[in-house]
């Protein structure tokens, strides 16, 4: 099978995306296929940052505009990715079956480029953007547009990987369930791994490590830590990343005593690493009430990989996930609720047998490794002419 990935963003660059789709190519590559991946120059600052990838694997990249965060994020990076990569599949040469990444503007490039050229494509429907324009209160006229080029893109493809029933279930309201294959998601274990290098803070600390946008409402932690401090004020909590409520949360900082909150760039998922190993618990949340709460976020994998306890604000799928495991605490989105399970993370701290306990149960659940050999099953089921 040759298979051509297109996707905005991809391995070194760190986001679930990348490790999704790196793990998919690597897949592919030791079954024996051959891979091209079209995708975007990456930040400056990651370009020497070598990827583990197989050697039947390319990777063609081409320059993007980036946001002031350095990410490939609105209409015009959006545009400036998709323009491009419309004559880059036009021209290229013919691949057996096309993996195509969100946005839906990309997917929807795809699908017309696919049907003049007669390849199928496969989209993976890693969220439903529409829904997630909804909750960060976008325009209903911009909404209806996403998802009508979502819809587009999603019912010209062969078949749809979706990461979650959640996500399953939702595209069944779409009327796609027939073309929905439900191939889970999962973190990479050689990155996120109990054994290592641990940041210490010489305090105990939370922290939240990926986008806190406003679908995922992180602005709840830093209130709930705010009231933590008036019985714990030792503790600490760590933001790592970007998003939209990053100025929010900086806001909160600087009420607090300094290095209370500890705001950190983006960083190579090694490194992340380092930060969930030292912490007495990590955090993820869905802001509940917008429609998204079939959503999941992923850095709940990568907490229980390295053995560290996860505290989950929101309801859906990761509510249950971290409810039904040993990795944690799941609680209602509200303040009260986060800063008691904060305090019950001070008072109980996990040991280092407890971690690696955790740690084995991540290995045995949520193997990225796995996931991307099942969405190579797929693939390769597809890879015939249209």
């Amino acid at each position: 099978m040759r298979l051509t990935v297109v996707s905005r963003i991809f391995a070194p660059e760190p986001s679930a995306a990348s490790f999704r789709l790196r793990a998919v190519v690597n897949s592919a590559s030791r079954s024996g296929h051959e891979v091209t991946v079209l995708t975007s120059t990456a930040p400056e600052a990651l370009r020497q940052v070598v990827s583990d990838l197989g050697p039947r694997v390319r990777v063609r990249r081409a320059p993007v505009l980036r946001d002031k965060a350095g990410y490939v994020r609105g209409y015009l990076q959006y545009m400036s990715f998709d323009l491009p990569v419309l004559f880059r599949l036009l021209t290229g040469r013919r691949p057996d079956v096309v993996l195509v990444e969100p946005p839906p503007t990309t997917g929807s490039v795809v699908r017309i480029v696919c049907a003049i050229r007669r390849i199928p494509y496969v989209y993976y429907a890693a969220d439903v953007w529409s829904d997630a324009a909804r909750m960060t209160g976008a325009p209903s006229a911009v909404v209806s547009v996403v998802r009508a080029m979502e819809k587009f893109a999603m019912r010209g493809a062969r078949r749809l990987l979706s990461v979650s029933t959640g996500v399953t279930e939702r595209l069944g309201e779409w009327g796609l369930a027939t073309h929905a294959v439900t191939v889970g998601n999962g973190i990479d274990l050689e990155q996120f791994r109990a054994e290592g290098e641990a940041a210490d803070l010489g305090a105990p600390y939370f922290v939240y490590a990926g986008t806190a946008s406003e679908v995922h409402g992180a602005i709840i932690f830093a209130d709930a830590f705010e009231r933590l401090l008036a019985t714990n004020p030792d503790a600490r909590l760590v933001f790592v990343g970007q998003g939209a409520e990053w100025d929010a949360i900086a806001e909160v900082a600087s009420r607090l005593p300094d290095g209370s909150i500890v705001m950190k760039p983006r960083m190579e998922p090694e490194q992340v690493a380092v930060w969930l190993r030292g912490a007495c618990a990590s955090l993820a949340s869905v802001r509940t009430g917008g429609g998204y709460d079939f959503a999941f976020p992923t850095k709940i994998y990568a907490s229980a990989a390295c053995g560290t306890p996860v505290i989950y604000a929101g309801t859906g799928p990761g509510h249950r996930f971290v409810d039904e495991s040993p990795a944690g605490d799941a609680v209602p989105y509200d303040v009260a609720a986060v800063t008691a399970a904060m305090r019950r993370s001070l008072e109980s701290r996990v040991d280092i047998e407890q971690r690696r306990a955790i740690a084995r149960w991540a290995a045995e659940t949520v193997d990225i490794d796995l996931v991307a050999a099942r969405a190579v099953d797929v693939l390769a089921s597809e890879s015939r002419p249209v």
